[in-house]
């Protein structure tokens, strides 16, 4: 068989599973819809909520582990919700220390091929089918946000929060990097590279605080809502 014919023979087939899947595209955006809906439900009688990012890989026996549990205690007492990814690692933790002190402590659970299984530190937990909708949950519902050190899925929501904080497409919140070691070589890469290629503007590094511990962390949050007040992510005119 030639490379055309073949070629050929694989987009006739894709032509055919495309067709049948949009059979069911239309049942899938009520799923969305209905998991957006739900979520959105709980999540506005939750009142102000600090999201805290980390490895789900991080054991209790970890200083970020001790640091993140502080800092769910901390935010707690101050009178904020804890609002995590309800897994292990730094999420326990967060949720840990928040229920500990008898505070608001939400997951925002997904099921994952590996690392994901709920913590049993949830005064709230949901389950989403969709990252995305996970991930608008985050955002929407946050009047801070803390990365611990993680992997991907937490360079991803703290580059997806700065992201939207620069575009003007929510407003400006407290956005706080945790851990001095592990942070810095990100934090140097955007000033070193990204600043001296004129990819960022210098005044996209104010956006964010690099810190080390979760007092400095939680004193950060609450100086800045003390001065700006604490308010939604939403942008009344988007």
């Amino acid at each position: 068989m030639s490379d055309a014919k073949a070629h050929k023979d694989l987009l006739n087939v894709f032509r055919t599973e495309s067709a049948n899947f949009t059979q069911e595209e239309s049942w899938r955006i009520f799923r969305i819809m209905a998991e957006f809906v739900d979520s959105f439900e709980v999540m506005s009688r939750q009142g102000p909520l600090v999201s805290i990012f980390g490895s789900a890989r991080t054991n209790p026996d970890n200083p970020y582990y001790k640091s993140a549990q502080e800092l769910g205690e901390l935010l707690a007492a101050k009178g904020y919700g804890v609002l995590s990814g309800g897994g292990p690692g730094v999420m326990e933790a967060a949720n840990k220390g928040a229920f500990i002190k008898k505070g608001t402590s939400v997951g925002l659970n997904i099921k994952l091929p590996m690392e994901q299984h709920a913590n049993i530190y949830q005064t709230e937990a949901l389950h989403f089918r969709y990252f995305f909708i996970r991930k608008v949950c985050f955002v929407k519902y946050s009047v801070a946000l803390v990365a611990y050190p993680g992997g991907f899925g937490t360079l991803d929501e703290f580059a997806e929060v700065l992201t939207l904080i620069q575009t003007h497409k929510i407003n400006r919140i407290p956005l706080v990097l945790v851990g001095i070691d592990f942070w810095k070589p990100l934090v140097d890469f955007f000033n070193n590279t990204l600043l001296k290629e004129h990819m960022i503007s210098p005044e996209d590094m104010d956006l964010f605080i690099l810190v080390d511990t979760a007092e400095e962390a939680c004193e950060y949050i609450v100086k800045m809502h003390r001065e700006f007040g604490v308010f939604s992510t939403v942008r009344e005119d988007i």
